[in-house]
């Protein structure tokens, strides 16, 4: 089975781009929701974030403050560090127990994840696809979406691969500058391209 990455800067367009392979009838594994997932009540890692920052960054309702956790991080490079050695060998377990359950149920699977290249999550994939945007344009939607302030997107940005290096390690670029239906048809014509891969190379 073919395990197709899914990656692209805040603001790019993954969500859409996840959301139309799903509608062609492909499994998608969400990184960003297992990372939610991971630090949900109850979890291991959300004790040890809490031990770590206090419970200031936990909200009235005992979960976990991600707007709170997200400034802190992205201000303070030891504290994201901190995070990431913690949370990510998590992710990447939970990320290839879903990729075993989809075995000989799809082609190809799509994952998911605003890291891909930044983590070692990019060893559990075969190809890599990469939406791109201009940076300007990264920046206006990402405000748009998230209410986000531009300096926190910005730093955010810094903290992820520059646009120029992930579209160095692409196999294949999706171009989201423009329309969503543009970026449907380009989706389109890639899953055909995918399918064929998989079929050629790969074995369900």
């Amino acid at each position: 089975m073919l395990v197709v990455g899914l990656t692209g800067g805040i603001g790019s367009g993954k969500s859409a781009a996840s959301a139309q392979f799903e509608a062609l009838g492909r499994p998608i594994i969400d990184a960003d929701i297992i990372a939610r997932e991971v630090v949900e009540p109850g979890e291991a890692a959300l004790t040890r974030i809490v031990e770590h920052f206090g419970p200031a960054i936990l909200s009235d309702n005992g979960s976990l403050d991600r707007a709170h956790l997200r400034e802190t991080v992205f201000s303070d490079t030891k504290s994201r560090e901190w995070l990431e050695q913690l949370l990510h060998p998590i992710i990447r377990h939970r990320i290839m127990d879903k990729i075993d359950s989809y075995q000989g149920m799809s082609p190809f699977i799509i994952l998911a994840s605003p890291l891909l290249l930044e983590t070692d999550q990019h060893k559990m994939v075969d190809h890599v696809v990469v939406i791109d945007l201009p940076e300007n344009l990264q920046v206006e939607r990402a405000a748009s979406r998230d209410a986000n302030n531009e300096e926190q997107i910005k730093r955010i940005m810094a903290a992820q691969l520059s646009r120029q290096a992930r579209l160095d390690l692409a196999d294949s670029v999706l171009e989201n500058g423009s329309t969503l239906d543009n970026l449907k048809n380009q989706i389109k014509l890639l899953d055909i391209k995918l399918r064929e891969l998989a079929v050629n190379e790969y074995r369900v």
